[in-house]
C-alpha cells in the first residue's frame, strides 16, 4: 500500500504472561496453531469464520482477487442485520441486553436484542416513508445516542448507505461529506451534551445543507423542550413523529456480498479527506471475527469499546462486530474528566464492565491524573483491556496493565485503521506481552517488515509494514474516486 510507513525500533523488552486459565479458555487457544491452520489454507480458513452466520445465499468462490480489487464470497446474498438482530431475537439471546447507554449525569437506557430488532425496524420503516431506498447515501450526524446505532442499522436493513460524521466536526467538515456522498437525508439531533454543557448539532447542520442540493429531509432527535432552530421547514423531520405508528418489523433487504455497506471519511490529516468503502460481507465476517478472537468476548461478557461511533473503531468495535456475535455492549455519551476524573471508572464499577477498549490519549491522561481517581472504584469485573488509535508507550501499558488490570488482564494493543475495517496486528489474549509492542499478525493476516526495496529484513531491524494478502475486511475502494484507490497499491 502506498500509505505504508516505516515500523521504528522501540519497546520494553520486558514480558508479561498471563494467567494460564486465559489461554486455556480462549476462543484461539495457541496462536502458532491457529497461524499454521490459517498459512496452510487461507481461502479455508475465512469459509470456516463465514459458516458461524446466516445467508440468503451461500457464495461461489471466497475469494476473487484481481490486483488491486478483492471480492470476498463472491456472489453471496445477505443481510448484515438479520445477523447483528434477527438471528439473536430468533434463538436464546432474545431477551439479552444488547445495548446499555449512559449519559454523562448518569442518565441510563437498556435495549434487549428484540427491543433493539423492533427499534431498528420502525425506523426503516419510516426512513422508507421518505423515500429512502437501497443504494441511497444518509449521513448521520449525531451524539453518542442509542439513536444513533439504531440509524446505522436501519440503513443497512434496507440497503441505504450510511456515512456517519463525528459529532465534533463543524460546518465546512460536514457539508463536505455530505456534498461528496450525495447524501439524500440526513439524520442529527438537536444538541450533544458535554461536561455539563449543551451543545448545538442542529444549528451546524443547518448551514451545512444549505448548499448542499442533493438532501432532501433532514431528521432530528428531538432532547430539548425548546427548539429555537427550525431547519428550512419544509425539510426537517421529527424523529419520534417520523417512528409513530409504523411497524415494528421490516423485512431485510437482499444485499449482495459486495455491495456498499457504508462510507466513511477519513480525517483528511494527510490532505482532501477520503470516502472509504466497505461492504456488506467481508467486513461482517471480519469484525465478528476479530472481536470475538481479539477480545475473547464471552457470552456473559459486558464490553465496552469508548470511541466515537464517527471513526472506524466505532463502527467496527461498537456497532457491527460485537452486535454480530450477540454481544451486550456498552455506549457512553461521555467524557473520561466530568463529571471528575472517574468517570470511567464508575461505568465500569456500576455495569460490571469486562473488557474495556479505550485509546492511549485516554490512559495517558489517566495517568496524568493519578491511580487515586481508578482505586476509587471496584475494578474487579475487567478482565481483558485493549488500546487503539495510536502507539501504546511502555509507560502507558505498565500503568494500565498494574492500576487499571492490576496485574492480571490482558493487553490487546491492536493496529489497523480506517482502510483495514478491522483489527490487524495485536497480541492474542493469553500470549505474553511486551510493553511497546502491539504483537504479531492475526490469524487471518499475512504481514511483513521489509526495506525500500521491498525486501524483508532481518528480526530486530526497522523497516516498513506491508500486508501481503487481501483480507475480508479491507476497504474496496474510495467514493467516487477509484484512481485514489488504485494509489494505495502502487508502491
Amino acid at each position: 500500500m502506498a500509505e505504508s510507513f516505516e515500523v521504528p525500533l522501540s519497546g520494553d523488552e520486558k514480558t508479561y504472561i498471563p494467567d494460564p486459565s486465559y489461554k486455556q479458555n480462549a476462543w484461539t487457544k495457541d496462536y502458532t496453531t491457529a497461524y499454521k491452520e490459517f498459512m496452510a489454507d487461507p481461502d479455508g480458513f475465512w469459509e470456516k469464520q463465514a459458516h458461524h452466520f446466516e445467508w440468503i445465499r451461500k457464495w461461489d468462490r471466497v475469494l476473487e482477487w484481481n490486483y488491486p480489487y478483492a471480492k470476498w464470497f463472491v456472489n453471496a446474498k445477505l443481510n448484515i442485520t438479520a445477523n447483528c438482530l434477527d438471528r439473536h431475537v430468533n434463538n436464546h439471546r432474545r431477551n439479552k441486553v444488547a445495548l446499555i447507554w449512559r449519559g454523562e449525569e448518569g442518565e441510563e437506557r437498556t435495549f434487549t436484542y428484540k427491543k433493539l430488532f423492533g427499534e431498528v425496524c420502525r425506523f426503516a420503516n419510516g426512513l422508507k416513508k421518505l423515500g429512502v431506498a437501497k443504494g441511497d447515501r444518509v449521513c448521520i450526524y449525531m451524539p453518542l445516542v442509542p439513536e444513533q446505532v439504531i440509524a446505522m442499522l436501519a440503513c443497512a436493513r434496507i440497503g441505504a448507505v450510511h456515512s456517519v460524521v463525528f459529532g465534533g466536526f463543524g460546518v465546512q467538515a460536514l457539508n463536505m461529506r455530505i456534498k461528496d456522498a450525495e447524501a439524500k437525508i440526513v439524520i442529527t439531533a438537536d444538541v450533544t451534551y458535554r461536561r455539563g454543557k449543551t451543545i448545538p448539532l442542529k444549528t451546524i447542520v443547518e448551514e451545512a445543507v444549505i448548499n448542499a442540493p442533493s438532501v432532501e429531509k433532514v431528521v432530528v432527535l428531538s432532547r430539548e423542550v425548546e427548539q429555537p432552530v427550525e431547519i428550512h421547514k419544509e425539510m426537517e423531520v421529527d424523529y419520534f413523529e417520523l417512528m409513530e405508528g409504523v411497524p415494528t418489523t421490516c423485512e431485510a433487504e437482499v444485499m449482495d456480498a459486495e455491495d456498499p455497506l457504508f462510507i466513511l471519511y477519513t480525517s483528511g490529516s494527510t490532505g482532501t479527506p477520503k470516502g472509504i468503502v466497505h461492504t456488506c460481507a467481508g467486513y461482517m465476517v471480519g469484525t465478528a471475527y476479530t472481536t470475538q478472537h481479539v477480545f475473547d468476548v464471552k457470552d456473559n461478557d459486558v464490553y465496552w469499546c469508548t470511541a466515537d461511533t464517527g471513526w472506524i473503531t466505532g463502527h467496527s468495535y461498537v456497532v457491527y462486530g460485537p452486535l454480530a456475535i450477540g454481544a451486550t455492549i456498552v455506549l457512553a455519551e461521555a467524557v473520561p474528566d466530568y463529571p471528575d476524573a472517574g468517570a470511567f471508572w464508575k461505568i465500569v464499577e456500576d455495569l460490571g464492565v469486562t473488557i474495556f477498549y479505550t485509546a492511549p490519549t485516554a490512559i495517558r491522561m489517566f495517568m496524568k491524573v493519578g491511580e487515586q481517581w481508578p482505586n476509587k472504584y471496584d475494578l474487579s469485573s475487567l478482565r481483558i483491556l485493549g488500546s487503539v488509535g495510536e502507539p501504546l508507550n511502555p509507560e502507558a501499558f505498565e500503568w494500565y496493565y498494574q492500576v487499571i488490570g492490576k496485574k492480571k488482564c490482558p493487553i490487546v494493543d491492536t493496529w489497523w485503521q480506517t482502510e483495514t475495517g478491522m483489527q490487524m496486528i495485536t497480541t492474542m489474549v493469553g500470549e505474553p506481552m511486551r510493553p511497546g509492542f502491539a504483537g504479531r499478525p492475526i490469524p487471518g493476516v499475512v504481514a511483513d517488515v521489509v526495506d525500500k526495496k521491498g525486501k524483508p529484513v532481518a528480526p530486530g531491524n526497522g523497516g516498513f509494514l506491508v500486508i501481503q494478502r487481501p483480507w475480508p475486511a479491507m476497504l474496496r475502494t474510495v467514493y467516487k474516486n477509484d484512481e485514489r484507490y488504485r494509489t494505495y497499491w502502487n508502491t
